[in-house]
């Protein structure tokens, strides 16, 4: 069977199925699932621990050695309480829900290169109890599409248990859920769409392997600004804060999840956590190499460290550990976030992703789109030097006009008055 058709990897490509290729499979299946669970159960702990840490607290630290159990047993608990279904609930909707928000949470982890040795042109394979593949569930040619689909469907269990509870203030989280994602998902994929354009390819796989060094890195390729814009609007589709706005507990009480208790409420619990793991995992690689390691310009030092790779003494395990390294410094961000900023008011979310981040992400998409057509047709600085200019002078322009257009529709609310 063509590799293609069986996600690209290398171990599939083969007519010999014998027990040992589908034992490694479920075992990738297998630590992705381990993996996911227990990286979330850490998750909770250690937003707990930073935020507590921040604000002067303690935080957890009675059940386990620093309080690391402390998740479990909270997970425990949930397990036993009562599963409440309100009388007026949708129930088959009511019931689904939850897993329409896990799920995708789990699924994300199987497109996401977890290590692999993509330094020097490699492809990222590696050697697995005697079968080439890679570190890797699948690398399907349209990976990025299906990571947008899939935190597009999270969304919809958000929406659905809102709906689905019988109840007005899960009812009016849910419509935020709804307003929010289309606000966002644009600013998201045009970010994204700059990545694909230096990149040239759909596969996660071949993104890291275009980054194999830090100026290739897509954080530095497409201007920083792609970045910002798409690290802004994830956290807007997670509903982390200053964005949790579908649960804000002083306005609706408990949000969308109101009416939901016991495993349910679990649930939705996990995938949120799961879900910041998961999208940390995905920024890093699209902007910041993946497993690609941060090199240290030539530097050797006898096998420990090889052409500036300070974890090459790990073998094929040097870029899971780079992966992880990565994906923490966004964790703490994320929790960082959450200990400093306040939440938006509704109309500051709206306005902030109509008015800035999408005319931001498209300006800079055209900007880029651009300089890599002239790059293209023209050599030397000169013509790319040209182009700038250009274009900074374009968007010079239309941000006056946009800045003018809001002014006089400012004006105009003013003169009219409150509608209500």
């Amino acid at each position: 069977m063509p590799a293609s058709l069986l996600a690209a990897d290398p171990l599939l490509d083969t007519d010999d199925w014998w027990w040992q290729v589908l034992a490694i499979v479920a075992g990738k299946v297998l630590a992705i699932f381990v993996i996911g669970l227990v990286g979330t159960m850490f998750m909770v702990w250690f937003e707990r621990k930073i935020v507590s840490g921040m604000q002067n607290r303690v935080g957890p630290n009675k059940a386990g050695p620093f309080g690391l159990l402390q998740t479990l047993a909270d997970g425990t608990k949930l397990f036993f309480k009562e599963d409440l279904l309100p009388d007026k609930a949708d129930k088959w909707v009511f019931r689904l829900s939850p897993f329409l928000a896990f799920v995708p949470a789990f699924l994300l982890w199987a497109v996401i290169p977890l290590g692999g040795d993509f330094t020097n042109g490699n492809d990222g394979t590696v050697t697995m109890f005697g079968y080439e593949t890679r570190v890797q569930l699948v690398d399907v040619p349209i990976g990025i599409l299906l990571v947008l689909a899939l935190s597009s469907i999270g969304v919809y269990g958000i929406m659905l248990a809102g709906w689905a509870s019988g109840s007005k203030y899960p009812l009016l989280g849910s419509v935020r859920a709804t307003a929010q994602m289309i606000s966002y998902e644009a600013a998201l994929g045009l970010s994204l769409a700059a990545v694909l354009l230096m990149s040239g390819t759909l596969s996660t796989a071949g993104i890291v392997q275009g980054q194999d060094s830090l100026l290739d890195w897509n954080v530095v390729a497409t201007g920083f600004i792609p970045f910002v814009v798409f690290l802004i609007a994830m956290t807007a589709e997670l509903n982390r804060p200053p964005f949790d706005l579908v649960e804000a507990e002083q306005e609706l009480v408990g949000g969308f999840n109101t009416e939901y208790s016991s495993i349910r409420f679990a649930l939705f619990f996990l995938a949120e956590f799961m879900n910041v793991i998961t999208m940390s995992a995905i920024m890093v690689t699209l902007f910041f190499g993946g497993p690609q390691p941060l090199k240290l310009g030539d530097l050797q030092l006898g096998g420990i460290v090889e052409d500036g790779n300070i974890f090459a003494w790990a073998g094929p395990l040097s870029g899971t550990i780079w992966v992880v390294l990565k994906t923490l410094a966004f964790l703490y961000a994320y929790v960082w976030f959450r200990a400093t900023l306040p939440r938006l008011r509704y109309d500051q979310l709206m306005d902030f992703g109509w008015k800035l981040l999408i005319p931001i992400a498209l300006g800079w998409f055209l900007v880029l789109a651009a300089l890599e057509m002239v790059r293209d047709r023209y050599d030397g600085w000169e013509p790319l030097a040209i182009t700038v200019v250009i274009s900074l002078v374009v968007l010079g322009i239309a941000y006056g006009l946009f800045s003018l257009a809001m002014g006089v529709a400012k004006r105009n609310r003013e003169q009219e008055g409150p509608a209500y």
